[in-house]
């Protein structure tokens, strides 16, 4: 009978998949740490700046448009812009959050790769 040579786990080796798992993941870390920190921040900035403008100008037109339609003692169109601007602000503060907790991780996890 054939004796098989000993499997590259039992020798303490990675396996192909493995190797090539690992390079794609480091690909992919690089990938993902490309973007300049110049160009984080801008794009950051419009990201919240969209998320305050929106819900701002559609409180305000929808305000406008019951105003016109169904005119009242109170103004819905001052009612409905700081409704929006509450709502964007939220907004903003819901996903500055989740980037600085998803950062946050991020650096927690790189830490404890180095101490490896």
């Amino acid at each position: 009978m054939r004796k098989l040579p000993p499997s590259p786990e039992a020798k303490g080796e990675s396996t192909l998949a493995e190797q090539v798992g690992a390079k794609a993941t480091r690909k992919l870390r690089a990938r993902r740490h490309s973007v300049s920190p110049v160009w984080f921040g801008l794009g950051m900035m419009g990201l919240v700046g969209w998320s305050v403008v929106v819900p701002t100008l559609l409180g305000a037109a929808l305000g406008l448009w019951l105003d016109k339609h169904h005119p009242g003692e109170h103004s819905w169109t001052l009612a409905l812009l700081v409704a929006g601007l509450v709502l964007g602000c939220a907004n903003a503060w819901h996903w500055i959050d989740k980037e600085d907790k998803a950062m946050g991780e991020e650096q927690k996890n790189k830490e404890e790769k180095h101490d490896e």
